[in-house]
């Protein structure tokens, strides 16, 4: 049986996430580590807060290198701006908001807290499956 078309049946669930005080070293290893190219920065009641990206790490470790200061913490440079979506939005929505922002990924919250995270390839997955079906 096919399973429905919505963000939640398609997210990922277990994430990585980092707080706003985990220093961005760290977070960089981390990234490289799991072959993702960014994460979820939740507080401590798992609001999202923001987003840490590859690119959010390039300009402070390049800075650290010239200070010899690694001591940047991830607060200071992750995307404060965030586009999230409800579990239960269709993919349809996903779509549409990976048009519009450009992201490559979508914070997933339930009542307002991070519940999991859906991609660009997540969505394409889901279209791949669906076509399948029909063939």
């Amino acid at each position: 049986m096919k399973k429905p078309m919505s963000v939640k049946n398609y997210m990922a669930s277990d994430l990585i996430t980092f707080t706003p005080e985990t220093n961005v070293l760290a977070a960089m290893r981390t990234l490289l580590k799991h072959k993702i190219s960014g994460a979820p920065v939740v507080d401590e009641t798992g609001w999202i807060v923001g987003i840490i990206s590859e690119y959010d790490c390039l300009k402070p470790n390049l800075e650290s290198s010239y200070h010899h200061d690694m001591g940047t913490l991830v607060k200071n440079c992750m995307s404060k701006e965030i586009t999230t979506i409800d579990a239960n939005a269709s993919l349809t929505e996903a779509a549409e908001l990976f048009i519009k922002h450009g992201v490559r990924r979508l914070p997933v919250v339930e009542n307002k807290k991070l519940i999991g995270q859906i991609s660009r390839r997540d969505v394409l997955r889901a279209i791949n499956e669906s076509v399948e079906t029909i063939e």
